[in-house]
């Protein structure tokens, strides 16, 4: 008989690990991760998209599919490359504990990411500088005009490219964007060196991961965000008129959760551009993804077959309407492009037709079970065919106690009513106090392929350390940070029990 591997991963993404300097990094601390999920027998770490981040801070509205987040760059490392002194490292402000403070971290870290990249230039040996020139000339397809773009943001104060920035810039008149060029060399040429550190520590990172038996699962958003250098330098493959403005935007519709949907503001794609292109965008968004991953989880898969269109204009998502896509078309040229077993996850989640579930299941593709959703009640009464109940759930599928959309577990749990707690411990046969570890336990016993939890329920967490509440912009939207590695042996233990009692301990 077929022995069928089944995995167990943890969800944190980089910003959240612990850090003096305000912010998670992809230094000692990540590699300090690694050695962490490797002693649990965890062997997938989830992470969020790392593009980097404008106005709201959310990973899913970054201003580049193809660039790093600078503000993951660690500090110290640079410092023992000598880029930067020791001092600039161990001074620093008292930053917040547990919650990142987004505009403290820029005013403390953008300053030293100058000194150290204007000191890459002046000081890097013949092997960094041949690295980097290698660097610029491979990547130089996305990195000249993600470059541009930031400087453009800092020149303007502003990333908004289709209605505050000069309308030849906006319209990429050669002249213009060569002019802006050549005045801003210096500071293009910082961006550029920002970059080249990323992906340097970022694939020391991986490859430390990758040695040490833990997968990296990803993250695309299925769009864009309107003020990004990817929306700038694609408008024909957006629906935008002539002046760079949206003619439509990206949504889902009214639900039991919001009588007006959710309006996102994404530019939505222009499909029949893309075939034209036989898809060329995407196949190198995925290629690119795979490079920084070993699996890619898609954002709102459910948009390869029909995606909610709102007319630009509205205010709520509320006279969208259903437009089909070509994800068919588009499998395959990835097929065709990248080989027949690309590993992806499908992002299923909310309204589920037929013909997403065609495209996921023909693409061979595992879809999301979320626990917290397995529980809602028909008249007091559990529905035990919910796809989401672990007894229910198949080997193709990922299996989470919640996402970083969903409050912990102990929070969700806390904040049921008390016919639903019920109903709850009676599935797990647990007490209040059990049910967190018991969701766990279920968790590692379905069928599905891989089992991930988010690092707060390995921490037994509330509300508290909740990542997002969507269609919100709190101001603790994304900002979750852990306090340390330094985490309760016996919750190691129990996990690493668990995935060793359930088969969950990889090839």
């Amino acid at each position: 008989m077929q022995h069928l591997q089944r995995q167990c991963g943890l969800l944190l993404h980089p910003t959240s690990l612990p850090s003096n300097l305000g912010i998670g990094s992809l230094g000692d601390e990540a590699m300090a991760f690694i050695d962490l999920l490797k002693q649990a027998k965890v062997t997938l770490w989830q992470i969020l998209p790392l593009g980097p981040t404008g106005y709201g801070d959310s990973p899913y509205a970054a201003r580049s599919t193809f660039a790093g987040n600078e503000l993951l760059i660690d500090l110290k490392t640079l410092a023992y490359e000598g880029f930067l002194e020791i001092g600039d490292v161990l001074v620093h402000p008292s930053f917040p504990r547990n919650r990142i403070d987004y505009s403290m971290v820029r005013s403390f870290k953008e300053p030293l990411l100058k000194k150290a990249s204007d000191a890459f230039l002046a000081l890097a040996d013949s092997k960094h500088k041949e690295a980097y020139a290698s660097f610029c000339k491979e990547n130089a397809w996305w990195l000249d005009d993600y470059a541009l773009y930031q400087v453009l943001c800092s020149e303007y104060n502003d990333s908004r490219w289709n209605s505050m920035w000069p309308k030849d810039l906006t319209l990429r008149k050669p002249a213009a964007l060569k002019k802006a060029t050549d005045t801003h060399k210096m500071e293009i040429e910082r961006v550029k060196v920002q970059q080249y550190f990323f992906f340097t520590q970022y694939k020391a990172v991986k490859d430390y991961a990758n040695a040490n038996g833990v997968s990296i699962i990803g993250d695309i958003p299925i769009f864009v965000a309107p003020d990004s250098v990817d929306a700038w330098t694609n408008t024909r493959l957006l629906k935008m008129d002539k002046d760079g403005m949206q003619t439509a935007s990206s949504g889902v519709p009214p639900d039991a959760f919001s009588s007006d949907g959710q309006l996102w503001g994404n530019p939505v794609y222009n499909w029949k551009e893309h075939e034209k292109e036989n898809f060329a965008w995407w196949i190198k968004r995925i290629e690119q993804t795979l490079k920084l991953c070993d699996i890619i989880r898609i954002d709102h898969f459910r948009g390869f077959a029909a995606y909610w269109e709102v007319p630009q204009g509205e205010t709520t998502a509320v006279k969208g309407t259903w437009v089909p896509a070509p994800g068919e078309k588009l499998m395959a040229a990835l097929k065709q492009a990248l080989g027949d077993q690309i590993p992806l996850i499908a992002e299923d989640l909310g309204v589920i037709t037929e013909d997403v579930e065609q495209l996921r299941d023909s693409n061979n593709l595992p879809g999301m079970k979320i626990l917290q959703f397995a529980f809602n009640l028909e008249n007091g009464k559990l529905d035990t065919t919910n796809a989401y109940l672990p007894h229910n759930c198949q080997y193709n599928s990922v299996i989470y106690t919640g996402t970083h959309d969903n409050n912990t577990t102990q929070g969700w749990y806390n904040e049921l009513d008390g016919v639903t707690k019920d109903k709850v411990r009676r599935y797990l046969e647990a007490p209040d106090d059990q049910v967190l570890w018991q969701m766990i336990r279920v968790l590692m016993m379905s069928a599905s392929q891989y089992a991930i939890l988010p690092m707060q329920d390995l921490l037994g967490l509330g509300s508290e350390g909740r990542m997002n509440v969507p269609s919100t912009c709190g101001q603790n939207n994304w900002s979750w940070q852990l306090h340390s590695l330094d985490i309760d042996m016996w919750r190691i233990d129990r996990l690493r029990g668990l995935i060793e009692i359930y088969g969950r301990i990889g090839a």
